[in-house]
Formats: structure tokens, C-alpha cells, sequence
């Protein structure tokens, strides 16, 4: 595509991006966590049989946080994943969770209205925990651009209109979701979470790639596009509108936000950067929010730092995938990410359906 390295061609591009040495400190890091939760559990064999009885042991902690950190901010569908790896992990079933004296958590305790309570189920609960672990993919992008933030900073304080105008455009796209999101919430709740609805946007998703991808290659030279500042209210709707068909899991958020960013002729790295940027807000906003409403049930469930390792895992991991993802697909486009969507579901539907 014209462009030979991670920076973008913005002047606020966030320095850590130009840096190839720093990716030696998150590298190990990752493999400093993972060699202490793999000696950890290997200390717990006592400890395995209960793992069939719902409880969330630390190689799930790290698997989950692994594909969470990788897939969150790549074109492939996090959720989707997660789902997927719930799944061949064992932590989908309804067995009710219950804390360490064995009293069984409750998402919503007993009251007068409804004496029974809800309480909550593995399968609840690591939907739940997931999106909180968002928290070490949020990290990562804060990290990664505190430039582009110390400009949004500058902007509110009056004294970057840059920066104002990229808040703007950022908070102008995210609220169709925020809007959609709490309207349908439990209707995508309880028909799309599956590995049927998954596989199916996984494959589409997989199409739509590869036909945007050649359309941007042959249209849209790298260096013409706007900058992120620069779009108008109408691209940021745009924007917006084909973030909230990512709240089918298995279609993926980035992967919305980039195509968007293309069909506004955004170039490729400027295009992953808006749609990074966004995801801080729209991740943030959904991380917080199930933190309020199930925050103190899912620590009750887990132990505090269950949750905190993932987040930890998830940082690292996220950090590596978005460095390695501006270089490539600066250099190459987003063919590879279509193609694999399209095989992964493929092997999925054999292995759910043949």
C-alpha cells in the first residue's frame, strides 16, 4: 500500500509506535506471566478436578486473556473468539457459581419482587469477566497513543483545535452503538451469543473484507486521505453506523471501524488508528458499565485477581497485536485477516456441524 513502516503520517502519531526496541519489554513481560501462571497451576493438581465444577483456573485466565489481547483490536472478532475458546475450554455450561465458603453468588439477590434471585452461572460469569478483562486491551491503546491523547487533553483545555475536533469526531461515532447496544442488549444476549451466529459472521465478515480491501487498494492512494481530525460529522456517523453491526458477536468492532474508515477514504494505518481510538471509548464505556453491574459478583466468583491477570495478560498481548498490525497492514491490507476469517469458519462449521 505504499507505506514501509508503523508510523503514521500524523504529526501526533504516538512516538512508542516508531520505536522497534520497545517491543522487547512486552514480549517479555507476556513471558514472564505466562511461565507464572503455567508453574502456578501446575502446583494446583490437587485443585484440577475442581476446574469441572465452574471454577476459572489460571491456564484459563491466560488462554483468555492471550486470545482477548491478541484478537481485540484485529479485524477478526474478539468476541467471537472468546466465545469460541469459552467453549473448548469448558466454561459454558449453567452450573451456578459460588464463592469460597460455597455460598451461591447471585447476579441479582432476593428481594420481595423476586424471591428466587437470579444467581449467576459459569457461562454468565465468563461472558461477564471477559468484557472486564477489556480493561488490559484499553491499557495497551493508552499506552500506544498518549499522544493522540495528550492532544484530545490539549483540545478540551482550549488550546489544541485539533484535538477538539478528534474528540468530537471520536464521541460523534460512538453513540450510535452506545444507543443500540442498550436498546437491543438482551435480545443480542439471547440469540446471537452462539457458535452458529459466530461462524456466520465470521464468513461474511471474511467476504466483505477481501471485496472492501481490492475496492480501497485500486481507489485510494495512502498519503491523500483525510486525517482523523479532519473528517466530517457525516463520515463519523458513517463511522458509527457500521460499529453497531459488531454488536453481532463474530463480526468484529475493529473490523466495522476499519471498513468504515476505507469507504471514507481514510488510509490504512489512519483508518486502524481511528478505529483503536475508538475502541478506547467504546471498550471503556462497556468495561465500566459491566463493572457497575457485575463487578462485586464476578470478584465473589473468581477472587479479585483472577480478573487482574487477565487484564494484565490481555495488556501485553493487545500491546504486541496493535504494533504488529499498523506495520502490516500499512504494507499489505486487510486481505490476510478475510482470508482467515473465512477459513476459520469453515473448520468451525465441520467441527460444530459435520
Amino acid at each position: 500500500m505504499g507505506v514501509s513502516s508503523c508510523r503514521t503520517e500524523s504529526p501526533n502519531s504516538s512516538p512508542a509506535l516508531k520505536n522497534t526496541h520497545s517491543w522487547n519489554f512486552p514480549l517479555r513481560l507476556l513471558s514472564v506471566l505466562i511461565l507464572v501462571s503455567s508453574f502456578a497451576f501446575a502446583q494446583e493438581d490437587s485443585n484440577i478436578e475442581t476446574l469441572e465444577t465452574a471454577e476459572l483456573g489460571l491456564f484459563e485466565v491466560s488462554i483468555l486473556g492471550l486470545v482477548e489481547g491478541i484478537t481485540e483490536y484485529l479485524p477478526i472478532s474478539s468476541t467471537g473468539h472468546l466465545i469460541l475458546t469459552a467453549h473448548f475450554l469448558e466454561l459454558s455450561d449453567d452450573t451456578v457459581l459460588t464463592d469460597k465458603s460455597g455460598k451461591v453468588v447471585f447476579l441479582e439477590k432476593p428481594s420481595a419482587e423476586n424471591p428466587a434471585g437470579i444467581p449467576l452461572t459459569l457461562e454468565v460469569g465468563i461472558n461477564n469477566y471477559l468484557i472486564i478483562i477489556q480493561f488490559g486491551a484499553i491499557a495497551a491503546v493508552v499506552v500506544l497513543y498518549w499522544n493522540r491523547l495528550l492532544t484530545i487533553l490539549f483540545g478540551i483545555l482550549g488550546k489544541d483545535r485539533n484535538g477538539i475536533l478528534l474528540l468530537r469526531n471520536l464521541m460523534v461515532a460512538f453513540i450510535p452503538v452506545a444507543v443500540l447496544g442498550l436498546l437491543f442488549k438482551d435480545l443480542i444476549d439471547r440469540y446471537l451469543f452462539g457458535n452458529l451466529p459466530v461462524v456466520l459472521a465470521l464468513f461474511i465478515g471474511g467476504v466483505a473484507i477481501l471485496i472492501v480491501d481490492r475496492w480501497h487498494r485500486k481507489q485510494v492512494k495512502d498519503d491523500l486521505g483525510p486525517d482523523l481530525h479532519e473528517l466530517t460529522l457525516k463520515q463519523c456517523v458513517f463511522i458509527g453506523a457500521l460499529q453497531c453491526v459488531a454488536l453481532w458477536p463474530g463480526t468484529s468492532r475493529s473490523m466495522m471501524t476499519i471498513i468504515a474508515g476505507y469507504l471514507v477514504r481514510l488510509s490504512p494505518n489512519k483508518a486502524a488508528e481511528f478505529s483503536f481510538l475508538l475502541g478506547l471509548v467504546t471498550l471503556s464505556a462497556a468495561s465500566i458499565y459491566k463493572g457497575y453491574k457485575v463487578g462485586l459478583p464476578i470478584t465473589d466468583a473468581f477472587g479479585w485477581w483472577m480478573p487482574l491477570l487477565g487484564c494484565l495478560i490481555a495488556a501485553v498481548s493487545a500491546a504486541i497485536a496493535v504494533k504488529w498490525m499498523v506495520n502490516y497492514v500499512g504494507k499489505h491490507g486487510l486481505a490476510v485477516f478475510g482470508y482467515y476469517r473465512i477459513v476459520l469458519a469453515v473448520v468451525l462449521a465441520v467441527v460444530f456441524y459435520v
